[in-house]
């Protein structure tokens, strides 16, 4: 477990908070999931409460495998992010704030995390932010050289891709995605074409079996076909008059 009392209360609240949940001041409101972060009031926000925090240093918080993420480059200016695992999506690398939860024991032959065992790809040690700094605390580092002063820094802005409320790093779920890979890879539009297309081929195979076993059941026998259509028609005969 991480030991907050020695980290910056907005370190603190960053790696606590419980992200892409209902906004308690917007309960009613569509599209209400807190995927933002305000430095400034240390607390998770919702594109509705945009407006309020304004002129507050805002750091978007995106989704990767069902957990939070931030951009490596938005990261960075926070923390010394060396030896943390990064992942590509959507054209950007991102990191994990927290350590996921590992169901069953890793038999990755590569690096693992230092802290849960977590398979990784060379160099990488820690997969991610929290175990980095868990590690810190635990073997007597001074935290002050890998955590940054959070003054007079900037993050783009928050992004949407409609316009309004959608946030536009949203991603996809782990079905549509190809694998984890790590900061020499991508996640996206390769493999979700590659999985569409094997879907589709397979389905069009499957109409045409279908319809091939259908016209075969109901083919009609050549034979007596052929045999009505060629027989003609004899001299009509006339029924006697009386």
């Amino acid at each position: 477990m991480l030991e907050t009392s020695t980290l910056p209360q907005w370190l603190i609240a960053l790696l606590g908070e419980k992200f892409f949940n209902a906004c308690i001041i917007h309960e009613d409101a569509k599209k209400n999931e807190k995927n933002v972060f305000c430095l400034d009031c240390c607390e998770g926000i919702c594109p509705h409460c945009l407006s309020v925090h304004a002129s507050h240093r805002l750091l978007q918080i995106r989704r990767y495998v069902y957990h939070d993420v931030i951009r490596l480059d938005d990261a960075e200016k926070l923390m010394d992010c060396g030896l943390v695992q990064s992942y590509i999506t959507n054209g950007a690398k991102v990191v994990f704030l927290n350590q996921r939860p590992q169901t069953r024991p890793s038999r990755f032959s590569g690096n693992t995390c230092m802290i849960c065992d977590k398979g990784l790809q060379e160099p990488y040690i820690f997969c991610s932010l929290s175990c980095k700094l868990q590690y810190i605390l635990g073997t007597g580092g001074k935290l002050s050289k890998y955590v940054y002063e959070c003054v007079n820094i900037t993050f783009p802005e928050p992004g949407f891709d409609d316009g309004q409320m959608t946030p536009e790093t949203v991603l996809e779920p782990v079905a549509s995605i190809r694998t984890e890979s790590g900061s020499s890879g991508s996640v996206g539009n390769g493999g979700g074409a590659s999985c569409r297309t094997l879907a589709c081929t397979a389905t069009t195979e499957i109409v045409r079996k279908k319809r091939s076993t259908i016209s075969a059941s109901f083919r009609p026998v050549c034979g007596p076909v052929l045999e009505i259509s060629n027989r003609r028609k004899g001299t009509p005969q006339r029924s006697p008059l009386y």
